[in-house]
Formats: structure tokens, sequence, C-alpha cells
């Protein structure tokens, strides 16, 4: 594909291991557009004692690369020390990770150090999904005068296990996009996947969503990475996958079926709504029931009957298991709290007597 259908291509290893494996990395990914090459110099692991980066040491090697490939630099910066060494190595970019996003504090520390500095700021999504703190971050940082250039996807931590190491939650991503359609959003298959195998499906996904680009990770040898290795991959997969993802004609004809598609949407979607409507107005009268025979909100026998039950339901009709399990536990949740609210105010009639 042509570098114009996919404007920003960043990539390179999760961490930065040794000089060796940078430039190595580097080398094999010759002849790919990069926007950036990128490198974890400073890795926030989850449980202390993990590799947690080589530090200054990486930024020597990374400016190395610039020297010799020609490639713009970047890593993820979590400290104001962090920032300084950056400016000091003279990295073309940095981005802030999911768990700096997350929070406010970390994010104005960041602000107040990048401020004057003149390098470029990516925001990837905070671990949890929430739309507000995503923007909230992006905000922070142009209140600083900072040169935010894009938004990174790299989907939301969750609990469960799902298909994904990092659910994608892609109504948020398209929200923030529809918030601040002049940065560039860009998607990171490899947080999102977690598998190699997931990089060149969600590629493809990011194109036909119109993602203004990519972030993925790769190695001269994945298989003995030193973090993230089953989501890493070598470079010459990276340039099959950039080679066979394909961008999608924007013809007429497309955006006229398109459209017909939609208004298929729009009628759906306003009888779910009504449906809904009428769900919640019988849960309001089983609180009135429940509340009168004196019986608790909460039957969790029944409860896990009707999970099991639906579950299964949606499962025969073709809904993956995560979605189904959330769509249930939120109509159910709804339908607590519709009950709980008549509860209460009976409580409160009684209390005015």
């Amino acid at each position: 594909m042509r570098q114009d259908q996919l404007p920003l291509l960043i990539s390179g290893p999760c961490s930065a291991e040794t000089q060796a494996q940078l430039l190595a990395t580097a080398e094999a990914l010759v002849g790919l557009p990069l926007s950036y090459f990128r490198a974890g110099i400073w890795k926030p692991r989850t449980q202390p004692g993990a590799f947690e980066g080589v530090g200054e040491n990486g930024l020597r090697w990374l400016q190395e690369v610039k020297k010799t490939y020609g490639f713009k630099i970047c890593t993820e910066v979590a400290t104001a020390e962090h920032v300084a060494l950056a400016e000091q190595y003279e990295l073309d970019m940095v981005w802030i990770g999911a768990r700096s996003t997350v929070n406010p504090f970390t994010v104005q520390e960041l602000a107040e150090a990048l401020q004057g500095k003149n390098i470029p700021v990516m925001v990837k999504n905070p671990v949890n999904p929430d739309l507000k703190l995503w923007l909230g971050a992006i905000e922070r940082l142009e209140r600083h005068q900072i040169e935010v250039i894009g938004a990174i996807h790299r989907g939301f931590s969750v609990y469960e296990k799902t298909n994904y190491r990092n659910n994608p939650h892609w109504q948020i991503a398209i929200d923030l996009k529809q918030e601040r359609p002049e940065l560039n959003l860009i998607m990171d298959p490899s947080h999102i996947g977690g598998r190699s195998n997931l990089i060149q499906p969600l590629a493809q996904q990011a194109l036909d969503l119109n993602y203004d680009g990519l972030m993925i990770e790769s190695h001269i040898d994945p298989d003995k990475a030193w973090t993230d290795a089953k989501q890493q991959i070598s470079p010459q997969k990276l340039k099959e996958i950039y080679t066979e993802l394909e961008p999608r004609n924007p013809a007429a004809v497309q955006a006229n079926a398109l459209a017909a598609y939609r208004e298929q949407l729009s009628i759906i979607d306003d009888s779910l709504i009504n449906l809904l409507q009428q769900r919640m107005a019988i849960s309001k009268e089983i609180g009135v029931h429940k509340r009168q025979h004196n019986q608790h909100i909460l039957q969790a026998q029944r409860w896990e009957e009707t999970l099991k039950a639906n579950l299964q339901k949606a499962l025969d009709s073709g809904l993956s298991e995560e979605f189904a399990k959330q769509m249930i536990k939120m109509l159910h949740e709804e339908s607590l709290r519709i009950q709980m609210a008549v509860n209460s105010q009976n409580n409160n009639d009684h209390s005015g007597k």
C-alpha cells in the first residue's frame, strides 16, 4: 500500500534490550515508510522484579539508530526526569503511556516538564475505559502549549479474560475522533491483541475504521524478546502485513450502500430503545412487588439461572461471549438500580409520615 493511504507508521521493539538488538531491528525495518522508530526505554511493569528497561543507555542506542538509518526516534515518558533525558538525546516524539494517562497528577507533571521543550507528544488511552480521562490528558498538555500530534488506541484493561489482551472498546476511540477530528488516531494492535496472529486483522480493521496510522511492535527475534514476546513480530512479517493491507475505496456506490445499511441500523436501534424502555418499566413493577411483599431485591439463584440461560441463547445466536456477558450484566445492573430506587422512594415516604 502507499504511504499516503496510511499516513503514520510507528514500529520497533517493545523494549530496547541491547545495542545490537536495537540496531539489527532498525536495519531490518529499512524499506518501510516508518514515521518513527520506537523502543521502550523505561518499562512500567505490573509486578516488581520484572525487566524495567535499560534506561539512559537505550537513548544512546536510539540516537545511533537515527544517525545510521535516518529514522525519527521516540519512546514513552512517565516522569519529568524522562522528559529531560528525551530532550537531551534529541528524541523526535514521545508518548504518554496508559498507566500515566489514567493519573491527572502524572499528566500534569509531564505537561510542566514538556512545556517549552518543542517535543511533539502522543497520548495513549488510559488503562480503564474513560473517554474523559483520555481527552483530559490531551487538554492538560495543550494548556501548556505542547503539540499533541496524536492519540494512541491501545485498548483497555479488563478483569475477565477475552480474545484480546486489552478490550478495544471501539466506540470510545470513535468518540474521541469525533470530539477531536484534527488529531491523528493511531491504533496499537500489539497491545490490543496481545498475540502476533491478531496484528494483521486488527491492522486491517484500523484501515476499515479510518484510523490515521499504526504503532506495531517489531523485534529482530520475537521469540527471545525480554518483554511481551507473544505480541511482537519480526520486521519481515511487518513488511508482509503492510504490503497486504487493503485501503477501502470510497466510491460513491459504496457510500450509498453504506448509507442504506446505516438506515437499517437506525431503525433497529429505535426498536432496541423501545424494548429497553418496556423492560425497565417491568423492572419497576417488580420492584414495587418486592417492596410490598418484603422480598430481597437481589435474588441470587434466580440471577445465576437467568445469566446462564440468556448467555447460552446469546452464544447460540452468534454473539461473542464477552459482549453477551456485558450486555446481560448491564441490563441486570440497571434493573437492580430501578428496583432500589423504588425501595428508596418508599423509605422516604415512610420517613415523612
